[in-house]
């Protein structure tokens, strides 16, 4: 009898509710991607360099083109200054290099502390390197940081702490204030940290995304990761990259290429191209996301459900306790799925012990016009 390595984890809800979705035939609200295509001038890179025999294995740190248009977009987008040959690896996917950086340094009874609500890769990968995951409750008001219940968690054990901003599920902010109290609460102790970035570029209302990279202390301790298919609309090339100082690099691409070597090669290659040809494409990113969530809200505000604008990510977390308050929200995802033709993702999922009486489920608002008003029309007689 075989002895599971993760006796806890079966499958995710994301897949669970794409499944029910396709089952049912309701508007697939739940998993996080777009339902349109990204640029056609990608695309048509893509074509082009398969066509012209880029498919054989790319460099294990990824093509240097492409890390040469990643450090690039950094020093436009945050004044941050990164060598393209030591310090940013290419990755099949965000989720891999936030694996493979937490494989780099977690060891045996090592601690992690993560911020519930979390992104649910996390925890396996940490127990995956023998560590164990504090989780901290973000703030009922507003899911901020609360540093009273970090300092509470630090202990001697402690070896990572991962940030998540912009944050999902819940699509908050971490400011650069909350990144000095960071830095002073660990300026003495042996922590890395792992920096989720992937929704860095899907950020409203004129606020701009506080990134690690921009934070010269913290850096220093820090994998900071983001999303090619994120940020250009492809989240099926599941490509992604990590940005670290070059001895955490190091050690980051000795996992690296025993996990998958390398990134899928014609994928970097059109990637390269499109960066290089349109860097206006992440300036233009905040607005064309803000225009849906803007769009989604409005045609929700007659609902009866109530919530706060999000601030980042394409997800809009809606609290339904005006509507059914007995049922918890698994059992609304599966209601409003099979009997309203709306998928969406509960809140409670993302929590190691979810706050009770909390009615919240995900949106995600990464749809075109027709899908949110079709979906708006249903939310709305609920």
């Amino acid at each position: 009898m075989i002895t599971s390595k993760l006796p806890n984890v079966g499958t995710t809800i994301f897949t669970t509710m794409s499944q029910l979705a396709a089952e049912t035939g309701a508007l697939n609200l739940s998993q996080g991607f777009p339902d349109f295509n990204g640029p056609q001038a990608l695309l048509d890179a893509v074509g082009k360099h398969v066509a012209s025999g880029h498919n054989q294995y790319a460099p294990m740190t990824g093509l240097p083109i492409l890390r040469q248009q990643v450090t690039a977009k950094i020093a436009r987008s945050y004044g941050a200054t990164v060598n393209p040959d030591s310090e940013v690896t290419i990755t099949p996917g965000a989720t891999a290099a936030i694996f493979c950086a937490i494989q780099a340094v977690i060891r045996s009874g090592d601690e992690v502390i993560v911020f519930d609500p979390c992104y649910d890769s996390y925890e396996p990968s940490v127990e995956l390197a023998g560590g164990r995951c504090v989780h901290v409750q973000l703030s009922l008001d507003g899911f901020a940081l609360d540093f009273e219940k970090i300092q509470a968690a630090l202990s001697p054990r402690t070896r990572m702490i991962i940030l998540n901003s912009p944050h999902n599920p819940t699509g908050a902010l971490i400011s650069r204030a909350e990144l000095d109290l960071l830095a002073a609460l660990i300026r003495d102790r042996d922590i890395y940290l792992v920096s989720d970035e992937v929704y860095e570029h899907l950020v409203f209302d004129g606020v701009p995304h506080v990134s690690v990279l921009a934070h010269e202390e913290l850096y220093q301790r820090a994998f900071v990761v983001s999303s090619f298919g994120k940020t250009y609309h492809v989240t099926g090339w599941k490509t992604g990259y990590v940005v670290a100082p070059p001895a955490l690099t190091a050690e980051l691409r000795k996992v690296h290429q025993y996990v998958n070597f390398c990134g899928v090669t014609p994928l970097q290659f059109a990637l390269a191209d499109f960066m290089a040809e349109h860097p206006e494409h992440v300036d233009e990113l905040p607005a064309f996301y803000q225009a849906k969530r803007d769009l989604f809200c409005d045609l929700l505000a007659p609902s009866r459900f109530s919530f706060t604008r999000v601030t980042g990510t394409y997800f809009q977390l809606v609290d339904y306790s005006q509507i059914r308050p007995d049922l918890d929200d698994v059992a609304m995802s599966l209601w409003m799925t099979r009997e309203h033709g709306v998928a969406t993702i509960p809140v409670s999922v993302f929590y190691q012990n979810p706050p009770q009486g909390q009615r919240l489920v995900r949106l995600c608002f990464a749809k075109r016009e027709e899908t949110l008003q079709q979906a708006a029309e249903k939310l709305c007689v609920i």
